[in-house]
């Protein structure tokens, strides 16, 4: 069970940087720096996972392991002697947003560079790191490889040599495509270099890491390339069903996606090898690890490939039991939060009581006409939880207030708090309902911190594009900020 306590989530994305994206580099330092001036606990982030072009969601990547070059800092590449300051330029980004389309070719022009600096020097962490991650990395090198080779094509349209992985056409494509591999290499070694350092600053600081990782891979991705017999597809290699969840809060017509479901009955002849090595590797990033629709792991909808909406699909039971008694046998407690929000049947609570797994709240879902009875209401929650204001995928206290809640929500919430708040006291006060609950960790978005609007909410879970763009500006970290939030924490027996 987490002991008491409280944190922030911000994805590294989010935070300042002169590079037009959030970095590893000196603002990252500064932000747990301030965690530590407001006494918090915990810093929760999004997937660390390498993202693609097509929306840059933490939650669709081509690898279940390799991490997000654009999220490596060129201050520290220029620490390293990898960089010149020449070599920067003079980048103009916005500082309120991400602007990912001109940020990608800069941020992976500057790795290069430094790629060809680093070629001269070699390095023995280097080759110590290739050789302990050589089970995912060699994959995922070649992946990348024939991906910049084939036009950025999907994996099951290459020629068919390749895409069924025939041993000898593997080792000549490796040879030719040597230098491309090399550079995908160093890139994973150089964000695993500039993570752990900031780890250890966090741990050095009292700072916990809370990351997150979804339960299903891109169907474009070197997981399912390397082992297609792990996923429902057809003879020609496509999905025949594909992952989802039912019409919910989010969307009428459900979220269709489009990810390939697990073959949890093959995955499980090798004790759930694969997932095993998975919860591993990223666990080597963090403390705790959130898993993202943690339900279909009790079961899963699933979806015929061809429909356009999730309506029509079906239930089917997930591993259940068998999977975390599986993990038990390698971990002597399971550092996993459950993201369970949405439909959770019976099964699913069975399945987290057992193995004392804990789930979220959300304030923001509590104030509809169920709210006495409602598991996200305050006075319901139950200490083995992690209870949030909002999350990446809802809006900002104040966005919800001005934009989505009704007359009847915001007077329920009026009554709930028992006297009439400004609107510009609102996140304040809502912070503070969490702060005096019994759950043990309670968890706030940093714009709810600063109490900002809808324009700076981070996900709309039923929009493709436009998302994943906010960012903190270096201004907003005011030290009133920090102290009235260490005050808060001290109070209720979270510092």
């Amino acid at each position: 069970m987490i002991a008491r306590g409280s944190g922030i989530l911000i994805h590294l994305t989010s935070l300042p940087s002169r590079f037009g994206i959030g970095d590893m580099g000196p603002w990252a330092y500064r932000f747990v720096d301030f965690l530590v001036q407001a006494k918090q606990n915990f810093w929760q982030v999004l997937p660390l996972n390498v993202t693609t072009p097509d929306h840059y969601s933490p939650y669709t990547s081509p690898s279940a392991f390799a991490c997000n070059t654009l999220l490596i800092s060129p201050e520290l590449l220029m620490e390293d002697g990898l960089l010149a300051e020449s070599d920067l330029g003079r980048p103009e980004f916005p500082t309120d947003f991400v602007d990912y389309p001109t940020v990608q070719p800069y941020k992976e022009e500057l790795l290069r560079k430094a790629f060809s600096v680093f070629r001269t020097k070699r390095d023995c962490n280097y080759d110590r790191f290739v050789a302990e991650n050589r089970t995912w990395l060699e994959d995922f090198a070649l992946f990348r490889a024939f991906k910049h080779r084939f036009d950025q094509r999907v994996w099951s349209d290459w020629p068919y040599e390749i895409r069924d992985r025939h041993p000898e056409a593997l080792a000549s494509a490796a040879q030719e495509l040597r230098d491309q591999m090399e550079l995908e290499r160093f890139g994973q070694f150089i964000f695993r270099k500039q993570w752990s350092k900031l780890a250890e600053y966090c741990r050095s600081k009292g700072v916990q890491i809370l990351g997150d990782i979804p339960i299903y891979v891109d169907y474009d991705s070197a997981d399912v390339w390397c082992n297609p017999q792990y996923f429902k597809l057809d003879e020609r290699k496509k999905p025949y069903v594909v992952a989802g969840v039912p019409p919910d809060y989010f969307s009428e017509t459900g979220q269709l996606w489009g990810v390939p479901i697990y073959r949890w009955d093959i995955l499980e002849q090798d004790g759930f090898g694969w997932w095993i090595r998975r919860l591993e590797h990223n666990l080597e990033f963090c403390d705790f690890l959130r898993i993202d629709h943690f339900r279909g792991l009790a079961g899963y909808w699933e979806v015929p490939a061809n429909e356009q909406t999730a309506i029509n699909g079906k239930w089917i039971e997930g591993p259940s039991k068998r999977f975390f008694k599986a993990l038990l046998k390698r971990f002597p407690r399971i550092p996993i939060i459950a993201e369970d929000l949405g439909i959770i049947t019976p099964d699913v609570r069975e399945l987290m009581r057992d193995f004392e797994i804990p789930g979220m709240k959300v304030l923001l879902f509590s104030f509809g006409d169920d709210q006495p009875t409602n598991p996200y209401t305050v006075h319901n929650f139950e200490k083995n939880c992690i209870a949030y204001t909002g999350t990446h995928d809802t809006n900002t206290i104040r966005g919800w207030f001005d934009a989505e809640a009704s007359w009847e929500q915001k007077n329920r919430l009026r009554e709930y708090l028992g006297r009439e708040v400004p609107v510009e006291e609102l996140h304040w006060e809502l912070v503070r309902l969490l702060m005096m609950s019994v759950a043990n960790m309670v968890m706030f978005p940093m714009q709810d911190i600063l109490g900002l609007g809808n324009e700076t909410r981070m996900n709309y879970p039923s929009r493709s594009k436009g998302n994943w763009k906010w960012r903190l500006r270096p201004e907003q970290l005011e030290e009133h900020i920090s102290n009235k939030l260490a005050s808060m924490t001290t109070m209720y027996g979270r510092a």
